[in-house]
């Protein structure tokens, strides 16, 4: 079993990488631990409250969830994944059923930031992309997925984004054992990766 944490900044191009990832690898050979499953329920939070949540602070995260998790999975047993909703920042009722697969991909802005869980890995991954571009991504996914404004989404990456990022994020960058410029778009570097892993012999 490998466990490759693969960590960049919001709109970076992290889940374009691991999507690509996982269309080179064999079928059903990889399972998915995106940090985004595993931010606190804040249904505690009054709703008008819950948008001033720092979602890009390590505090947001259930650490001790996630290492749980993967712990069952490295013991090769199933997991249930929660299920977070950032229209209403709440854990939902459902789960996600995983089963043990030979790679587990650890994916997310702060994945390689918690240090119990770095330990595990044995492939640690920064994707790295320009600011302007990380940018104009999180401007259309929040605008389209999270209903959020233009000046909404221009106040919270000037005052939380981008300084959770140079404060938090970027630090990480020193513990990859591989960083991949340009994103998503450096095919190049995903299909190394891919070849990295395959060669392990998982």
């Amino acid at each position: 079993m490998l466990v490759v944490g693969i960590a960049g900044g919001t709109g970076s191009g992290k889940t374009t990488v691991v999507r690509k990832l996982i269309e080179n690898l064999p079928e059903g050979m990889a399972v998915q631990l995106p940090l985004d499953s595993y931010y606190h329920d804040s249904s505690h939070v009054p709703p008008e409250d819950r948008q001033k949540i720092n979602f890009d602070h390590p505090d947001a995260f259930d650490w001790p969830l996630l290492c749980e998790h993967l712990n069952l999975l490295q013991e090769g047993k199933a997991i249930e994944q929660p299920v977070y909703d950032f229209l209403t920042c709440t854990r939902q009722p459902e789960t996600t059923h995983l089963e043990p697969k030979e790679i587990i991909l650890i994916e997310g802005i702060l994945g390689l930031y918690h240090k119990e869980l770095r330990e595990q890995m044995n492939l640690k991954v920064f994707v790295d992309a320009d600011s302007d571009e990380r940018l104009l991504r999180v401007i259309k996914r929040d605008i389209v997925k999270r209903g959020r404004t233009v000046e909404a989404v221009m106040k919270r990456y000037t005052e939380v984004l981008k300084p959770m990022h140079l404060q938090f994020i970027e630090p990480t960058k020193s513990y990859a054992d591989l960083i991949i410029p340009r994103g998503g778009k450096n095919q190049v570097a995903i299909d190394i990766l891919t070849k990295y892993i395959m060669g392990k012999g998982v």
